[in-house]
């Protein structure tokens, strides 16, 4: 027997947030682009992708709505693709989960998915308005890690003098992390997650810039300078970029206060 699989120059990994009502039938809340990552971890995540219009965006979403009707999904879940770059797009995979990069769909939809989904798996339908809601905006995460990107990113487990998160409009910030938290070296490496909301793509940035500027955690190296560096890159500003974009990054370390 012969197994072949289709390789795709250059790929975007995509996402679809869908959520799956008491009733069988299912919503598609747009897509997320999950692009920058490191040894196939996502590191930054958007919404919506900038490589992704309004047509291709119908047709993303109607193949994850036909992918969760067909088993009768229930809850929220995530259907991933890869797209080419003549807007050709394949099925990889469906996380039956939440994600941890639901808050960038949060942020530009205006809904609160956890709360959605407790609702239909206590047999609510999905609100109307949330079904009817419309792409606002823009929004950003970057996953806040106990790495050092100076030193290939080594764990950096470890006490937190000092944790100073950002705030303000458009701002959000989920973490369990604060002065005189112990990182431990048992489990992921992941200590916060910081998203942003702009009326663009470019003033989304800008305010991720000035968040990560904000944001002070002392004590432990972390990829706070390194988001930092990909955010100012001109590639990514423009939005041009695939999941090879770090393998060609460099990163300039530096020293951390």
């Amino acid at each position: 027997d012969l197994y072949l699989e289709k390789f795709i120059t250059g790929p975007r990994h995509i996402e679809v947030q869908v959520m799956g009502n008491p009733s069988g039938k299912a919503v598609a809340l747009g897509e997320r682009e999950c692009s920058i990552q490191r040894r196939h971890q996502k590191l930054i995540e958007e919404s919506p992708s900038p490589a992704v219009d309004g047509v291709l965006r119908e047709k993303l979403c109607k193949a994850a709505v036909r992918a969760a009707e067909k088993v009768k999904y229930l809850g929220a879940g995530t259907v991933e693709f890869l797209l080419d770059g003549e807007g050709n797009f394949y099925f990889m995979e469906m996380n039956t989960r939440i994600q941890v990069e639901h808050p960038v769909t949060e942020m530009v939809y205006g809904t609160d998915l956890l709360k959605t989904q407790l609702g239909v798996h206590a047999g609510i339908p999905i609100p109307d308005w949330v079904r009817k809601a419309s792409l606002r905006g823009h929004a950003i995460e970057c996953r806040i890690n106990a790495e050092d990107p100076r030193h290939d990113f080594r764990p950096s487990p470890g006490l937190i003098t000092s944790f100073h998160a950002p705030g303000g409009m458009g701002v959000r910030v989920d973490t369990a992390a604060y002065a005189g938290y112990q990182v431990q070296p048992y489990y992921d490496s992941m200590i916060a997650k910081l998203i942003v909301h702009g009326t663009t793509r470019d003033s989304a940035i800008n305010r991720m810039q000035q968040a990560l500027e904000e944001f002070v955690i002392e004590g432990i190296p972390t990829t706070i300078p390194f988001h930092r560096q990909v955010l100012a890159d001109p590639n990514f500003r423009r939005g041009e970029f695939t999941t090879a974009f770090l393998e060609s990054f460099q990163y300039q370390p530096v020293e951390e206060p």
